[in-house]
């Protein structure tokens, strides 16, 4: 595979980087999603304990008014002097206003203890009350425990007479209740007046003879009765949370028996497959009631959120994106690698052509220099020899002096015609001087320009820390040798001359500076001096070509460097340069080799 179909191939896929970056941007997007997920599942979770809380909460407040109901009664009997008639806790019970302040209950009785020996007597007090009083059903127990009045009598008549005692979980808790002292409530039950035979309980309060006592021995000897409360558990649930307030469902059992229960199909908010469910044991009045919490449609609506997946599907779009930007990218860079493979090749063969131009130019230039040098030669010397016939004319007393003034001009023209002609094939040769193999010593170099220029050791003085130039000091020197000259030039005399060579190591390169103190130059024509044929030489200033500052700085220039020019009239001027140590210090940027051929 060629050079150009590997660069082909490698621009028309996406690169390792680029699925690196894709992969990362898609594991960002997962984790955003999950963690999303995460946090909305949890705040969700809150949301159902908090209802499962507020439920279990409820039950356990009701329960505990229904409790203070039953104490109250107790208290009632108390001040009583420990027994009330019929006819006073009809009117208790009015007081209660049962249906408004208790809803869920089935109403508040009395139930009495009675022995085998005081049966006679207390069924001829209540009889006494109401005609025809009678307990039921028989057993085999030797206590009776009756229940002797119960408001509102309509809906419990059934109840009235009733001996706890004949079942075995009526029983238990009613001896619980009188032993312990404390309020207790029955297993699973169902009650006589409840004619859809579904589960309840009695809920109890013991009362005793005189003071409550302390010992179980005295509570079974001086208990008299009880305050009670018989409770329909569908209806005490009704009277607790309307089911169409929550959005949750419950079922209740008690030592494994369902006695309330709302997961049936029949509910229209009846979830198959519930979000959350949980099991939460109550402990109430010596049961354990075991709650079975699910949660419903309703809370499914108002708790399904779509962030997770939005952010999900968001990120998977913007990945898709992603994907297709880079694959737009990767066929771009093809086509741009593909025409700047085209462009390289039309500019190679321009390159070649012009290679050939600037040689056939060069070639043009010495053969134009040459072909002029010949006629300015023969002017030269058809002027000298015209003054040597003219000799004894001009020193004549009679002679015009133009002549001679003339004369001398021309032959002035024409060493400034050879100057230009030698600046112009100079100007046109840089770029093909081979870099010079001898190093050269500075001080020897400013030694040479004293003795070429003519001027005093003390007017021109080196500085910096570089001792010697090793990289093509031929055109170092010749940049030397223009800049001090041009200073030398067009020094005004105002001050002593003073000129100053600095060069400095500054790492790959040289930081060079020529300082003069001369009549400096103003800011406007800074960029103008560096131009070909541009000199600010004023009327009867020394002649000058306006080619040596360009030659200065296409050099510069074509050394990877740069020229700058630091003046102001009448404060001298400081030309600073840069220039390479060595070949490979001239590459550019692009890392295209710079140096001189």
């Amino acid at each position: 595979m060629s050079k150009n179909q590997h660069i082909r191939a490698f621009g028309s896929r996406i690169s390792l980087l680029h699925i690196v970056v894709v992969s990362l941007s898609l594991m960002l997007t997962i984790g955003v999603w999950q963690y999303s997920k995460n946090q909305v599942q949890t705040r969700t979770e809150m949301r159902f304990n908090a209802a499962t809380e507020r439920a279990v909460g409820l039950i356990r407040d009701r329960m505990k008014k229904y409790e203070d109901a039953l104490w109250s009664g107790v208290a009632t009997i108390e001040s009583h002097g420990g027994d009330m008639s019929y006819e006073e806790w009809q009117i208790f019970a009015e007081t209660l206003e049962i249906e408004e302040k208790y809803p869920g209950i089935n109403g508040i009785g009395i139930v009495h203890f009675v022995t085998q020996q005081s049966l006679d007597d207390y069924l001829t007090e209540r009889r006494a009350e109401r005609p025809g009083f009678a307990v039921y059903p028989a057993h085999e127990q030797d206590i009776f425990i009756p229940i002797s009045f119960i408001e509102p009598e309509d809906i419990n008549a059934a109840a009235v007479g009733l001996d706890l005692a004949h079942e075995v979980n009526r029983r238990t808790a009613a001896l619980a209740s009188r032993d312990t002292g404390s309020a207790q409530i029955t297993g699973p039950i169902v009650l006589v007046q409840d004619v859809g035979h579904t589960a309840g309980f009695l809920f109890y309060a013991p009362y005793y003879r005189g003071a409550p006592p302390t010992r179980v021995e005295d509570r079974q000897t001086e208990a008299l009765g009880m305050v009670y409360a018989p409770f329909v558990v569908r209806k005490l649930m009704e009277g607790l949370l309307a089911k169409d307030l929550r959005d949750i469902r419950f079922s209740i059992s008690d030592n494994g028996e369902d006695i309330y229960g709302e997961h049936g199909t029949d509910d229209p908010l009846n979830d198959p497959q519930p979000m959350f469910s949980d099991e939460v044991n109550i402990e109430l009045y010596g049961r354990t009631w075991t709650l079975d919490v699910r949660s419903n449609l309703a809370f499914r609506e108002v708790n399904t959120y779509t962030q997770p997946t939005l952010i999900l599907i968001g990120g998977l779009l913007i990945e898709a994106l992603i994907i297709s930007l880079l694959v737009l990218m990767s066929r771009a860079n093809h086509r741009a690698v593909a025409y700047a493979n085209t462009v390289t090749s039309e500019l190679r063969a321009k390159s070649a052509t012009l290679e050939k131009a600037n040689a056939e130019l060069e070639q043009f230039a010495y053969i134009t220099s040459h072909d002029l040098k010949t006629p300015i030669r023969g002017i030269a010397g058809l002027t000298e020899m015209v003054q040597e016939d003219l000799e004894d004319y001009l020193k004549s007393p009679g002679a015009n002096p133009e002549v001679g003034t003339n004369l001398d001009r021309i032959l002035d023209r024409v060493g400034r015609m050879n100057a230009l002609i030698k600046g112009v094939l100079e100007f046109s040769r840089i770029g093909t001087q081979s870099e010079s193999e001898v190093s050269l010593v500075l001080s020897d170099a400013i030694e040479g320009l004293t003795s070429d220029f003519g001027i005093e050791p003390g007017q021109l003085v080196l500085s910096g820390d570089v001792e010697a130039v090793q990289f093509d000091t031929f055109n170092f020197r010749r940049i030397l040798e223009n800049l001090v000259g041009n200073a030398i030039k067009y020094h005004d005399g105002a001050k002593p001359l003073r000129i100053e060579v600095s060069v400095k190591d500054c790492g790959k390169r040289y930081r060079a500076c020529v300082t003069d103190n001369g009549p400096g130059i103003e800011p406007r024509f800074h960029d103008k001096v560096f131009s070909v044929f541009q000199t600010l030489r004023d009327a009867g200033a020394p002649e000058s070509t306006g080619i040596g500052l360009a030659i200065v700085k296409k050099t510069i220039e074509h050394h990877g460097g740069t020229i700058t020019l630091a003046s102001n009239a009448g404060k001298g001027a400081v030309f600073s340069f840069d220039w390479p140590k060595a070949a490979a210090d001239m590459r550019d940027g692009a890392g295209e080799f710079r140096g001189v051929a």
